[in-house]
């Protein structure tokens, strides 16, 4: 099976749990991190409660803007997992029960299906399933939206799909140094180097209180050849005893991180 080749992407992180700081969000970062290394950029972030309307103005907007859109959240058997709905909405089209998300329900179980199952086995009409033969249960895709769920051990499983159904055009590549002054000493070799190579994310990351190192600069881009332009021209402006630890440029990994 070929990846769809996709270049952009979008997260709707869906529930009133985050909103009221009841639940801290892990899927954000282990989405990103995982579109990164595909060479996927993830473009932005919605956060959003459970509503129907505020899921459906969230899915159509950013599926129109993105090649691809997730969703996380809201897929469990409650009252308040309404993302089918929310997807459904954004689409205009009906909610259905799915025969094969119901086969796997039956599987999973003792063969019978309770309310709860059959609220699970809900999908938008139209909708495609995608599996994966390991996984227990498929993905919902309508269009553009990938329907995941909230639960980080799930959500994560289900990132595993991802890596084998999308591709990005070009890798993404990486380099950081980490070195022993604040931002206010780096400014002016910061600027510097933001100002000659606009084509390359440098991320600025202040520790305090500084530990091992004061601050860790980023470079990012899809040109191998620009991040080590870059990297290497702002090495150069550093004085000397200023590095603590640097890695060279190479393809972006799930575990390269940019504050951390």
């Amino acid at each position: 099976m070929t990846p769809q080749l996709v270049e952009t992407a979008a997260v709707v992180l869906i529930g009133n749990e985050l909103l009221s700081g009841s639940v801290r969000d892990d899927n954000l970062v282990e989405l990103a991190r995982t579109l990164r290394a595909l060479g996927i950029q993830l473009k932005r972030g919605y956060i959003v409660p459970d509503t129907i309307d505020a899921i459906s103005e969230a899915v159509r907007s950013a599926s129109a803007q993105h090649d691809v859109v997730f969703t996380s959240g809201g897929v469990g058997p409650t009252h308040d997992d309404i993302t089918v709905d929310g997807v459904a909405a954004a689409f205009d089209v009906p909610v259905v029960v799915s025969a094969e998300l119901c086969d796997t329900f039956r599987a999973l179980g003792d063969g019978n299906l309770t309310d709860g199952h059959l609220r699970m086995a809900r999908m938008p009409s139209s909708a495609c399933l995608l599996t994966l033969p390991h996984l227990l249960w498929p993905t919902i895709v309508m269009h553009n939206v990938w329907i995941l769920p909230g639960v980080p051990t799930i959500f994560r499983s289900k990132l595993e799909m991802v890596r084998e159904y999308l591709r990005g055009p070009r890798p993404f590549f990486h380099a950081s140094v980490c070195c022993r002054s604040d931002e206010l000493v780096l400014k002016h070799a910061i600027d510097r180097i933001v100002s000659e190579y606009c084509d390359v994310q440098i991320g600025s990351y202040p520790q305090w209180p500084a530990g091992e190192f004061s601050t860790k600069l980023t470079f990012d881009a899809t040109s191998e050849e620009r991040v080590v332009l870059a990297y290497h021209a702002f090495l150069e402006l550093l004085p000397e005893g200023e590095i603590i630890k640097r890695t060279e440029a190479a393809a972006a990994r799930e575990g390269d991180s940019g504050a951390s």
